[in-house]
């Protein structure tokens, strides 16, 4: 698998937004022109991702950009085929709603006169008696509940000696699942709570074994594979679902 794959990605497919960091260049490639976002970081090797908003590699501080062009361009049936997929279907946020939630799909419903929030084995409630709008509220609930989960899930799946994070928070990015900085600090995307906890678990230990190996090597996945045997297959279903995902 080549490095670009191997970064844990989420789907998306609309062109480049000027506002965001980084620069839009063009490489000329055999099936024409693409647009790309060039981010320079702190990192070892060139990263490739095609998301919502459009495609970013990120690259070495120090790589030529005709290395990274040279790069893309060995990638382009992967951009190209990316690019062609599936666009994720916008969600709805209005009663009766289905939003998929830690392996379930639950039905969303209102209160009237109440403030709250109540979950039960298919429905998800809201109260908004004080004038919140409904994706204002469950989006915060949500991120709220992703936290205490992960905070959970890491705890567990850190056990082993070095496996220890500094700090867990979310993450919001668009590309990635998750990351885990140098400093033991470990990022989860509060979008991972729309997926079986078994695929949480899988992220969770893609991160720790970062704590060890700030790279995909063999022992990379071996610590990998020590926290979650069967990561081969739940990277596949995680792929596969992330596909049929809402934007939310």
């Amino acid at each position: 698998m080549s490095r670009a794959l191997r970064q844990l990605q989420l789907p998306f497919d609309i062109p480049p937004q000027p506002e965001k960091p980084g620069r839009v260049r063009q490489v000329q490639l055999a099936g024409g022109i693409l647009a790309y976002r060039l981010m320079r970081a702190r990192r070892r090797t060139v990263g490739l991702f095609v998301d919502a908003e459009g495609v970013e590699v990120r690259a070495p501080r120090d790589a030529t950009v005709g290395d990274i062009e040279a790069f893309i361009r060995k990638k382009e049936r992967w951009v190209r085929e990316r690019l062609a997929g599936p666009r994720r279907i916008p969600f709805v946020w209005e009663a009766g709603a289905k939003l998929p939630w830690l392996g379930r799909v639950v039905t969303l419903a209102l209160r009237h006169g109440e403030i709250g929030v109540w979950l039960s084995q298919r429905e998800l409630e809201f109260g908004l008696a004080d004038g919140a709008s409904l994706r204002e509220r469950a989006l915060d609930w949500m991120r709220r509940q992703a936290l205490a989960f992960f905070r959970e899930r890491v705890a567990a799946l850190s056990r082993a000696p070095g496996l220890s994070a500094s700090k867990v928070g979310l993450s919001d990015a668009r590309t990635r699942w998750g990351s885990c900085g140098a400093n033991g600090r470990v990022l989860l995307n509060w979008r991972l709570m729309l997926l079986p906890p078994h695929l949480v678990d899988y992220v969770v230990a893609h991160e720790l074994a970062h704590l060890r190996e700030l790279n995909h090597s063999p022992r990379f996945w071996d610590i990998v594979a020590s926290l979650y045997p069967h990561h081969r297959s739940a990277r596949r279903e995680l792929n596969a679902l992330a596909r049929t995902l809402p934007e939310l």
